[in-house]
C-alpha cells in the first residue's frame, strides 16, 4: 500500500524498467529526447481498460505527429499483455508491473473509491513525461471514456 503519493509537473518522472507483452525490457530512460505518454490501468481486456487503450491506438498517429510516445502500463503478467494486445490489434507497448513498484512510485496505486467503498488498487493515472524526463502533466483518477481526447485537447494534438 503506498500513502497515495502525487507526483506534480516538474518533478523528476522516476525511472523504470518492465517488460513489455513480449518480455523484452522497455526503460523510461530509452524514450530520453522525446515526450511519451505514461497512463496506468487496472487491468487488461476489462471493459474501461479496452476503451481507453483502444483511444490511444486510434490517436497514435496524431500523437506521434506531435513527437509523443505512449506507454501502458498494467499489473497484469506478460502473457496476458500480449493476449490485450493482439485481441485490440493495439500499436503501442504495454508494460507488465506485477509488483506494483513502479505504480506506487507514480502514486498510480493505492486507496480509491469504488462504487462507494474504499479499495487499494490501481489509480487510472496518466503522465506526460518531457524530453528530459520529467513531469510535465500528472492526472489522476481520469476516467477510461473520453479521457484520450480530452488529454489531446489539453496537449493541443
Amino acid at each position: 500500500m503506498t500513502d497515495n503519493l502525487r507526483l506534480a509537473p516538474g518533478d523528476p518522472a522516476p525511472e523504470f524498467t518492465l517488460p513489455d507483452a513480449d518480455g523484452k525490457n522497455v526503460s523510461l530512460s530509452d524514450y530520453r529526447g522525446r515526450k511519451v505518454i505514461v497512463y496506468f490501468y487496472p487491468a487488461a481486456s476489462t471493459p474501461g481498460c479496452t476503451k481507453q487503450a483502444c483511444d490511444f491506438r486510434d490517436s497514435l498517429a496524431d500523437l506521434e505527429g506531435a513527437g509523443i510516445e505512449v506507454l501502458g502500463i498494467s499489473p497484469d503478467k506478460p502473457a496476458k499483455l500480449a493476449k490485450f494486445r493482439d485481441t485490440e490489434h493495439l500499436t503501442f507497448p504495454l508494460l507488465s508491473d506485477p509488483d506494483r513498484e513502479v505504480l506506487s512510485a507514480y502514486g498510480a496505486y493505492g486507496e480509491k473509491t469504488m462504487y462507494g467503498k474504499t479499495v487499494v488498487g490501481v489509480i487510472r493515472s496518466t503522465f506526460l513525461v518531457d524530453e528530459k524526463g520529467r513531469i510535465e502533466v500528472a492526472q489522476y483518477n481520469v476516467r477510461a471514456t473520453g479521457h484520450v481526447a480530452k488529454l489531446r485537447r489539453e496537449l493541443s494534438v
